[in-house]
């Protein structure tokens, strides 16, 4: 994780975010492997598209493409670049136009317009080259505009280049020991006494005078102090076998960049070659290969509304070659799989972080089975690119919850 220190700005708070094991959800499903979520909504904007929108911004900069106090930047997208890109443009001061299709969620469209941005909206069943799309849309107004800028997250080589340092930052996790337990937090900001154990806490100090009454009727147990004054020390760091490698990483896929950059650099020698990367498409979508798995069933009609993976054309950003296996999600299994990660594992998840964690559970528990699901020690890394701060309106996150109930 991040050093503490103080930040020059929300830029410098891209990136390092935490790798979690999941516990109850492989445990329900039978799998033996280490499943692992990479929660990229740690990110200030976010999403894991922080991390390209700032190092396409900042490079523009620096090669003279972006002039600060000048420049207009026009992006097209599902929403989260634009996000990342409109944080940029806010804390740089670059006049920002955000170009989405109509199904991009209305939290997505407010989110971009506290940030200052232009939003301009496109039907979602315009392919990619009809001018009603949000490429073509953007194109136009490129030319329409002066001294506009578009940065082109499909075909701008930044956006796999950002992701080495996702990548990295991956390998040192793998390779690190397991972070503290939960109760660590029991220890967090308190020193310790001369004896070396925990310091003893006058409860008045907290609670404002002597004698106050906590806020909650009961103690807590974990908070009773023993007979020295000192709180219980948390249990040791739990420990769990491990390759050491990252053996499967998963993502879905959009413009490729996420799954392009970080596959490119964990391939490398000196870490993984034969680590097993997995695509994950909507169906809907043709990315994936072969083409076969693209084809539609009789009376679908090709659209699906989990968002921000996914397209009709192949962008320049992404690489298949590094794709070991490709894998379809409906909407129903990915929007219960961000319910699942909510429920079970206390991760905040989006849509397609759902589709990411259904299509590796397929995936380790078929065709994936022998050499990785069924293996203690094998460490599967999920890339989850968003949170439910997206969808909160939507009515899939809380299609299956527990009614509210009123006091009157």
């Amino acid at each position: 994780m991040r050093p503490q220190a103080v930040l020059p700005n929300a830029l410098a708070a891209v990136g390092d975010t935490p790798l979690i094991r999941l516990n109850r959800i492989p445990q329900a499903e039978g799998l033996k492997c280490n499943m692992l979520v990479k929660c990229e909504y740690f990110n200030a904007g976010g999403s894991v598209k922080d991390r390209i929108a700032r190092r396409m911004l900042l490079s523009a900069e620096k090669k003279g493409i972006l002039i600060p106090g000048k420049s207009v930047v026009i992006e097209p997208t599902s929403g989260n670049t634009g996000i990342g890109l409109a944080l940029a443009c806010a804390i740089k001061g670059y006049r920002c136009i955000i170009v989405l299709p109509e199904k991009m969620s209305k939290e997505k469209v407010n989110t971009l317009r506290a940030l200052g941005a232009e939003v301009v909206r496109t039907p979602t069943e315009a392919a990619w080259d009809d001018p009603r799309s949000n490429i073509m849309t953007a194109r136009r107004l490129k030319e329409e505009i002066p001294d506009a800028v578009i940065l082109d997250q499909y075909n701008n080589l930044d956006n796999p280049t950002a992701h080495w340092a996702t990548a990295e930052e991956i390998i040192e996790a793998i390779t690190a020991s397991e972070g503290p337990s939960e109760e660590s937090s029991l220890n967090a900001g308190m020193g310790t006494s001369k004896s070396g154990g925990m310091p003893s806490v006058d409860s008045s100090s907290i609670l404002g005078q002597p004698g106050a009454r906590p806020l909650t009727p009961e103690e807590s147990p974990e908070l009773t102090p023993r007979g020295d004054g000192n709180l219980p020390a948390p249990s040791a760091v739990s420990t769990f076998a491990s390759s050491g490698l990252v053996d499967v990483l998963v993502c879905g896929v959009g413009t490729g960049g996420t799954i392009s950059g970080i596959s490119s650099r964990i391939k490398r020698g000196d870490h993984n070659p034969t680590c097993h990367v997995l695509g994950v498409d909507p169906v809907g979508s043709t990315l994936a290969l072969p083409a076969t798995l693209n084809a539609l069933e009789d009376g679908n009609d090709g659209s699906y509304k989990v968002e921000g993976i996914g397209y009709d054309f192949d962008p320049n950003t992404l690489n298949k070659a590094l794709i070991d296996t490709w894998i379809k999600t409906e909407d129903q299994e990915s929007f219960a799989g961000s319910r699942r990660l909510i429920r079970e594992e206390g991760i905040l998840a989006g849509g397609s972080s759902g589709a990411a964690i259904a299509g590796a559970i397929r995936f380790l528990k078929g065709d994936g089975w022998e050499k990785f699901g069924s293996k203690e020690g094998v460490n599967v890394v999920i890339v989850l690119p968003d949170s439910l701060r997206n969808y909160v309106t939507k009515p899939w996150l809380v299609e299956d919850a527990k009614e509210e109930t009123h006091v009157y």
